[in-house]
């Protein structure tokens, strides 16, 4: 009798188990099938949308060039040259050119410029991100005529450098680190110092966290037209209230991040425009009106070799100054006004024709967007 009624408790228990196996089993096959499904959109990139650029016209502007996918070459990119005419097509720079000696393999390719008379590329890669987008970097050059690919910067930490730019005849190369600002020579490698005084609250040639947030200015350094000096952005941020980010996700305990970020009608960093010697040596700087701390230099730029255009807002952004300044003596005179009762942007780039004695400006002070040509000494536009 007992016998008789352990038998169908064991077909029970194991009905159970089989049953139980069946749908661990089923359960395993469906998280191996998401995680496959995942790591196609994200690994593997298998839905991504076909990537074009970044695009760089050439020349005259016949022709540009992008970055595709080299074939063969397990991680490497071409630069390739479009005829914008016919659409035809040719590898200008291939992934091979872009193995850095004693590797194996090439660049990976975020950004590139060419030099002015296209005989030099520069490469941006290694990044990181900043903020909000990836400025922080490696750069190398690749001389298209020797064929050598040098990288700029070695003495820095890597990823380090920012906003890497040639010189207008190509034989240096600008760059940012740790707040500081390098000009590099291309022939020999020997770097030039021009500023010393970067720090966590000293910020020379980028920008601090409203600059970049309400005027998208994170380049913070231009050559002048001959290459002799450099117009930059100084930063002093002494002072500003620290806004602490918790990031409770990437590890596993909280990582605090501690962002000097001015909230409203609180103290902004104070800021200047200075302009030094591309070989190095002291600074002049722009003698703008005004407290540093409570008007914004939103645009700077070089009309020419000895003249620094730059854009001044008030803190409350109804007001902008068009002003030009003085590279030797930092004299700086007001250009034109453009102001509305209730607020004024910035314009990205100024137009100068007639030989320099017009520019061409865009505003909506007329209550409608339109382009304004405005005469050097004329009250009026």
């Amino acid at each position: 009798m007992r016998a008789s009624l352990r038998q169908p408790a064991l077909l029970i228990a194991l009905t159970v188990l089989l049953l139980g196996g069946a749908a661990s089993a089923q359960t395993d096959a469906r998280w191996t099938a998401l995680e496959q499904q995942i790591d196609r959109i994200y690994a593997n990139n298998e839905y991504a949308l076909p990537r074009f650029g970044p695009a760089r016209w050439l020349g005259d502007g016949t022709a540009y060039t992008t970055v595709e996918r080299a074939a063969g070459e397990a991680g490497g990119a071409d630069i390739v040259r479009y005829d914008a005419a016919t659409g035809a097509r040719s590898v200008l720079i291939a992934a091979k050119q872009l193995i850095p000696p004693g590797t194996q393999k090439a660049l990976g390719i975020a950004d590139y410029v060419w030099s002015a008379d296209a005989s030099k590329l520069l490469i941006f890669t290694n990044t990181q991100k900043v903020w909000r987008q990836n400025t922080r970097g490696d750069y190398w050059v690749l001389d298209l005529k020797s064929g050598s690919l040098k990288q700029v910067g070695t003495s820095m930490p890597a990823s380090s450098l920012m906003f890497a730019k040639f010189s207008p005849d190509a034989t240096r190369v600008g760059y940012v680190s740790r707040n500081n600002i390098y000009v590099e020579r291309l022939d020999d490698g020997r770097v030039t110092p021009l500023t010393s005084d970067g720090s966590d609250t000293t910020i020379n040639g980028t920008s601090d966290w409203v600059y970049e947030e309400e005027f998208g200015v994170r380049d913070g350094f231009r050559f002048s037209p001959d290459g002799k000096s450099i117009a930059y952005w100084q930063f002093d941020s002494t002072g500003v209230g620290i806004f602490s980010l918790i990031n409770n996700t990437d590890s596993l305990y909280p990582v605090v991040t501690k962002i000097p970020y001015p909230k409203a009608g609180t103290t902004n960093s104070a800021v200047r425009i200075g302009v030094i010697s591309a070989e190095g040596g002291p600074t002049t700087w722009i003698k703008t009106e005004g407290d540093p701390r409570n008007t914004y230099l939103a645009r700077i730029g070089w009309i020419d070799a000895n003249t620094v255009a730059i854009q001044q807002l008030n803190r409350q952004q109804n007001r902008n100054d068009f002003l030009s300044a003085d590279v030797k003596s930092g004299a700086v005179k007001r250009i034109f006004r453009d102001e509305s009762p209730q607020w004024v942007d910035v314009n990205e780039e100024v137009p100068w024709v007639d030989g320099g004695r017009t520019f061409l400006w865009q505003s909506e002070k007329g209550g409608w967007n339109h382009v304004y040509r405005v005469q050097i000494g004329r009250a009026h536009v």
